[in-house]
């Protein structure tokens, strides 16, 4: 159990590091290293509204995965 838990744990890692990435998009390579863009906020549409959600959901369940490897291991 405990290994399905730790290869699970690593994919949903992988996808949230990746969903985090993206959500970058237009900010260029400055946006990355935290250096400021100077752009204004603008409303989540289309894609960007899907993203934001497909990465909430990923870190709940990273935090979920993580309290089960706790608890099996």
């Amino acid at each position: 159990m405990k290994i399905y838990v730790d290869i699970a744990l690593i994919i949903t890692s992988i996808a949230l590091i990746a969903s985090v990435i993206l959500q970058n998009k237009g900010t260029g390579l400055g946006g990355l290293t935290g250096a400021d863009t100077g752009g204004v906020f603008t409303a989540r549409r289309g894609i960007e509204k899907t993203l934001f959600w497909v990465t909430v959901i990923l870190s709940a369940l990273f935090f979920a995965l993580t309290l089960t490897a706790i608890l099996v291991g």
